[in-house]
């Protein structure tokens, strides 16, 4: 059996169970997490899982959640952030209290589990950081305004603490799903929808909520192999900062960059004559 040892967060259901499930399957210890450990009976029961109830929104109980997890294994070497809830509606239609929602969970949260984690990865010299973000966290849908935010905020932590860790011997890496076959647009349950809607944007965000119903759990990526990809990347010794998952992901990356380019050439001349 393998020593090391990963922290998963939101593993009850979607890709975190099924990231659970590939990381149990490699003969890696596992700290399955969730808001309500009930929620984890689906890993079974094993000398290598540990299971722990975490809001990660409660800094404490991310404090609390390390504590097990050394008492039981002495180390944490791979801390997958992956709770996370999504929004769907236009920046316009979204309230104040769905916004803070959004961010506790998908931002703060990440923190909390980071900062409880890395004094340990610190004093080892060693460990590896993957933060779930998303196709959304490098380009930005109608409809998924406030969600893209969020994720366009784990895009930065990663590069940072990547530039921050790095000389200290941990790894970072932000994984970018595309569309996978998973929980996250399930109304209700991870996805929040806006009660407001207003007329003018139905060709945009109120075109996305109509298809919304009919694609969760049609999406083309398998979120198995989402799983096994990552075991997969924990395994290199040297991965990427970022690592875009789904043909749909790269197709939208390189998208961007071409209209990044372009626009970039076309406004040079007024983007360099700001120097003195």
């Amino acid at each position: 059996m393998s020593d090391r040892v990963w922290l998963v967060t939101g593993a009850s259901r979607g890709i975190g169970a099924d990231i659970a499930r590939a990381v149990l399957a490699s003969g890696d210890k596992l700290v399955a997490t969730a808001r309500a450990s009930a929620g984890l009976a689906h890993l079974g029961v094993s000398d290598n899982l540990l299971s722990v109830s975490l809001d990660v929104t409660d800094e404490a109980q991310a404090a609390n959640a390390v504590s097990a997890s050394i008492d039981r294994f002495g180390k944490i070497d791979i801390l997958v952030n992956n709770a996370g809830i999504c929004l769907l509606g236009a920046v316009e239609e979204t309230s104040a209290q769905q916004v803070d929602a959004l961010f506790r969970t998908n931002v703060f949260g990440l923190l909390n589990v980071t900062r409880a984690v890395l004094p340990l990865m610190r004093k080892r010299r060693r460990g590896h950081i993957i933060n779930i973000s998303s196709v959304a966290g490098y380009s930005g849908y109608a409809g998924f305004g406030v969600y893209s935010s969020t994720k366009f905020a784990v895009e930065g932590l990663s590069e940072a603490l990547h530039a921050e860790l790095s000389p200290l011997g941990i790894q970072v890496t932000v994984v970018e799903p595309g569309f996978f076959r998973s929980d996250i647009l399930d109304i209700g349950k991870s996805l929040i929808e806006s009660a407001v809607r207003i007329a003018d944007y139905d060709g945009t965000s109120g075109a996305v909520r109509a298809i919304v119903p009919q694609l969760s759990h049609n999406q083309p990526g398998d979120p198995v192999r989402l799983a096994r990809a990552l075991v997969e990347l924990a395994n290199s010794p040297d991965p990427p900062l970022r690592l875009p998952l789904g043909p749909d992901t790269l197709q939208r990356m390189a998208e961007k960059n071409a209209v990044v380019e372009r626009e970039t050439a076309a406004w040079r001349e007024l983007a360099a004559s700001t120097n003195v």
